[in-house]
C-alpha cells in the first residue's frame, strides 16, 4: 500500500506496508522484554522463607514439624573472634565474649520448642563447640562431617537423623549454603546464629521450611 504526498510540486510516495512491518518488529521487541523477564521470575526457585516477623503459617508449621520429631536444623556459630574488633572469650578461633549472650538466647528458643527430642551435633571448630556448650549445654568434638560439607550436607543430615527425632546441628555458613544448593533454593546468606529448618517428615522428599534469624525470634508468632 503507497501513500502519494505533494509537496510545492514535488510528488512523492511512502510505502505504508514498510512503516506497518517496522511497527509490528516494535510490538515484538516490546513484549519479549516484558515477557522475557516474568518469564524468568516465575521460573526462579522460591526464596528461602523467614519464619519470623508475623509469618504465622511457617512458625506453626516449625511448631507442628518439631512436635513430631520431623525437623533438621542447622544453626551457624555466633559471632566469630577473627572477623571481629570485639574482645574475644578466649583464643582467636572461637567467639566473641559479647557473643556469649546471642547463644545463650537461641538456646533458650530451642528449650521453648523443646529438646527432650532432639539430636545435637556440632562441628569440631573452636567456635562451633563454643557456640553448641553456651546455646545448649552440649558439644561434641568429632563430628568432621559438619566441616567438609561440600556437596554432602543434605546427605550426611539424612544419615544423622533418626526418625521421630529433631536433629540440631551447630556448623558453618558453608555448610547451610551447600545444603540450600542441595535442595535447589537460592543462597539466603544468613547472619550468625541463624537457624535453617529443613522438615525430613519425608526422608525420601525433604522440604526447605525457612530460616529465623539469631536477633528475630522474638517476632516468631503461631497466633
Amino acid at each position: 500500500m503507497e501513500l502519494r504526498l505533494s509537496l510545492f510540486g514535488v510528488k512523492r510516495s511512502i510505502d505504508l506496508s514498510g512503516l506497518a512491518r517496522f511497527r509490528n518488529t516494535g510490538v515484538v521487541l516490546a513484549t519479549l522484554a516484558l515477557v522475557v523477564p516474568l518469564t524468568l521470575w516465575l521460573l526462579a526457585p522460591a526464596a528461602v522463607p523467614d519464619l519470623a516477623h508475623g509469618n504465622v503459617a511457617g512458625a506453626q508449621a516449625l511448631a507442628a514439624g518439631w512436635a513430631k520429631g520431623d525437623m533438621i536444623v542447622l544453626v551457624r556459630h555466633v559471632e566469630r573472634c577473627d572477623h571481629s574488633p570485639a574482645p574475644c572469650l578466649s583464643g582467636n578461633d572461637g567467639i566473641t565474649d559479647r557473643s556469649r549472650s546471642v547463644a545463650v538466647a537461641v538456646g533458650a528458643q530451642f528449650e521453648h520448642l523443646g529438646l527432650n527430642h532432639a539430636d545435637i551435633y556440632n562441628s569440631p571448630m573452636t567456635r562451633t563447640v563454643q557456640t553448641a556448650g553456651y546455646m545448649f549445654n552440649h558439644a561434641t568434638t568429632g563430628e568432621d562431617w559438619l566441616i567438609s560439607c561440600k556437596g554432602r550436607m543434605l546427605q550426611d543430615a539424612l544419615a544423622h537423623k533418626v526418625p521421630g527425632r529433631n536433629l540440631i546441628l551447630v556448623t558453618h555458613s558453608e555448610c547451610m549454603a551447600q545444603l540450600e544448593k542441595d535442595l535447589k533454593v537460592p543462597n539466603s546468606t544468613l547472619g550468625y546464629g541463624s537457624s535453617l529448618f529443613v522438615s525430613a517428615a519425608n526422608p525420601a522428599a525433604p522440604k526447605m521450611l525457612g530460616f529465623i534469624e539469631a536477633s528475630d525470634w522474638r517476632t516468631v508468632s503461631t497466633r
